[in-house]
């Protein structure tokens, strides 16, 4: 069985892990579907399901679902393992990133089980207040333990200690995620299978991810917030130049990469002899010095040659001016104290010098993974927006896509966006065919913008319908390729020959020769109409219409009446729809819908000149 898998943990492990992350999970956004996968795995009492369901605001559903899970951890600890199944499997995970960041922690072992807990005595605690019901002294027993004391605690077997050491005692289970890795020990994590290719790597503050088979080619091995580094130079990005050893600054799981060289898990990079005078020439040019600190540094012996090597690299890659960079950009967005509420919605306006999109956080994978942005043409990876951006020829997304004058960097680092792990394989970061199909169209109806039922994509755009929110209705039986009614009528207006008409010629024209111009009008209209009002007969929803309107008219209604061939002109299509704007405006007035059918009026007006190029 994989290392990794939480499955392997035992139920008091879990639920450990469920007391620590009860808050983290219960800040979800929209928690619905979270719930309803609990009760439908009867994790959660139906009672306490309604309870929950009938909560209408944030702060009621936050306590809300603290309280389902605190539920859980009291009256189902057996069930630990059914639970994270449930939380952790796919469908839940691509809704809701902060759980697969749960995952990713269980998994990678960043989450440590042998936290201390407060309301657990250690033995030490335990013979200090015995010390002091019998003689009121050894107030400071824990602190004053002699070495031998500790060796001898250092030194017991975890193996020997579990099954042998009284309940006293420490527990002699070495937690699997220790930070204190031993020589010889099982959870070495750059043993384990997973970890062949690539190791997690620090460096003082900074993060990375250490690719193995480029590091004997002294290539630039390690990858860090979308740069690749050598070794030498991601010792200095994170600021650790002054140690001038990357074998002891750079650790994983803080185990010094030295370690992992002398016991051959790792393989040093070639060693080359450069000339020292040629390396110091170029340092000086890059960091100027006082005479006298010039003559210091001449007395002091040559370094290493690998660090000459790295070095010499650092001075042609231009590291100067990227350093500079990325060190101002850093500081800037760490001394500016942004409003952070403007970054709460579900998607996000961004722009990338002349282009501009929406961006989607459940869709947000990484640079490469997960096709997040979406414009009128398209989904893009924030990769493959950059792209398509002509002036720029070597651009980053980090730092190049804009949301609200921010980089996408700085929503990372304030963790409004969660950027997935290397090894990460949910359907956002896949590479199966179907799911990045899948990812070619909107995950709701254009028209109505529901997930609700099965949806139809079109072949050329974005979108995706419902069967019978398209107009014309599709067939589930349709072969080969679709496109929708938008892409037919823009690409009809690519070979239309162009030619005006007099607004009275369009209205005299005959519905069947322009029955596309009539469903794209009816599409636009539905669309626009964000609320649905105008959608269904209002006198089956508002009260005493009637009495007010004697001929009412609705969206529907047109529909039905253009799909059955009742319209013989355009005269009598439009027409329906004045009779709408008509009687919004009697029996509205100027309230919020009556301001309503007239933005809709206007945009109906403007849209039909332009479809049948009326001047």
């Amino acid at each position: 069985m994989e290392p990794l898998n939480f499955l392997t943990r035992t139920t008091e492990e879990l639920l450990f892990f469920l007391h620590r992350k009860k808050t983290e999970i219960s800040c979800i956004e929209q928690p619905h579907r979270l719930l309803t996968q609990l009760r439908d795995h009867d994790l959660v009492p139906e009672k306490l399901f309604d309870n929950v369901k009938k909560m209408r605001s944030r702060e009621q559903k936050e306590k809300g679902i603290y309280e389902v899970l605190d539920w859980v951890e009291k009256n189902k600890p057996q069930y630990m393992h059914q639970f994270w199944r449930c939380v952790f499997e796919d469908h839940i995970l691509q809704l809701y990133p902060t759980l697969r960041t749960l995952r990713n922690s269980l998994l990678d072992g960043t989450f440590k089980f042998d936290e201390k807990r407060p309301d657990v005595e250690t033995p030490a605690e335990e013979e200090k207040s015995e010390g002091k019901a019998e003689k009121g002294k050894e107030k400071n027993y824990k602190r004053k333990r002699s070495k031998d004391d500790r060796s001898r605690e250092e030194n017991v077997d975890p193996d020997l200690s579990s099954a042998s050491t009284p309940s006293r005692k420490k527990p002699g289970k070495q937690p699997p995620f220790s930070s204190l890795v031993k020589k010889g020990d099982k959870q070495e994590i750059w043993k384990w299978p997973i970890y062949k290719t690539h190791l997690p790597v620090t460096c003082g503050d900074k993060e990375g991810t250490l690719c193995r088979d480029k590091m004997p080619r002294g290539e630039k091995c390690i990858l860090s917030q979308g740069h690749w580094f050598t070794l030498n130079d991601f010792e200095k990005f994170a600021g650790k130049e002054k140690c001038k050893n990357w074998k002891l600054s750079i650790c994983c799981r803080n185990t010094p990469l030295m370690k992992l060289i002398e016991e051959e898990h790792l393989q040093c990079p070639p060693m080359e002899r450069r000339k020292r005078t040629c390396v110091q020439k170029n340092m000086n040019k890059l960091f100027p010095v006082s005479s006298s600190e010039s003559s210091s540094e001449d007395s002091e012996t040559s370094s290493s040659s690998v660090e000459e090597s790295d070095a010499e690299n650092f001075q042609e890659q231009g590291w100067r001016g990227g350093r500079t960079e990325i060190r101002g950009r850093v500081e800037e967005e760490e001394e500016d104290v942004a409003d952070l509420s403007v970054f709460q919605a579900p998607s996000l306006p961004v722009t990338c010098v002349s282009l501009t999109g929406t961006l989607y956080k459940y869709r947000f994978a990484t640079g490469i993974f997960g096709k997040c942005i979406r414009t009128e043409e398209k989904w893009f990876s924030p990769e493959e927006f950059v792209k398509q951006e002509p002036t720029l020829t070597d651009g980053h997304w980090k730092k190049d896509i804009l949301c609200h004058g921010k980089m996408l960097n700085f929503l990372i680092k304030k963790k409004i966006l969660c950027e997935h792990l290397p090894l990460c394989d949910c359907q956002n970061c896949s590479i199966k065919k179907e799911d990045l199909m899948a990812q070619n169209n909107d995950d709701e109806c254009y028209i109505c913008d529901s997930e609700e039922a099965d949806l139809v994509c079109c072949d050329e755009c974005p979108r995706a319908f419902h069967s019978q929110c398209h107009l014309p209705a599709v067939h589930g039986d349709s072969p080969g390729e679709w496109i929708c009614t938008f892409c037919v009528f823009r690409n009809s207006q690519q070979w239309r020959v162009s030619s005006n008409m007099s607004e009275q010629e369009a209205l005299d024209a005959p519905v069947s020769q322009y029955r596309l111009h009539c469903h794209y009008l009816l599409l636009c209209v539905y669309r626009e109409d964000i609320q649905k009002v105008f959608v269904e007969d209002p006198r089956q929803t508002v009260p005493r219409y009637s009495e007010f309107i004697s001929q009412p008219m609705w969206l529907d209604r047109i529909k039905q009446k253009l799909e059955s061939g009742e319209y013989q002109t355009v005269q009598a299509f439009v027409s329906d729809f004045q009779l709408i704007f008509s009687n919004c405006r009697t029996f509205n007035r100027d309230n919020v819908f009556g301001r309503m059918g007239a933005r809709l009026k206007k945009m109906f007006e403007e849209e039909f000149k332009k479809i049948f190029s009326i001047q």
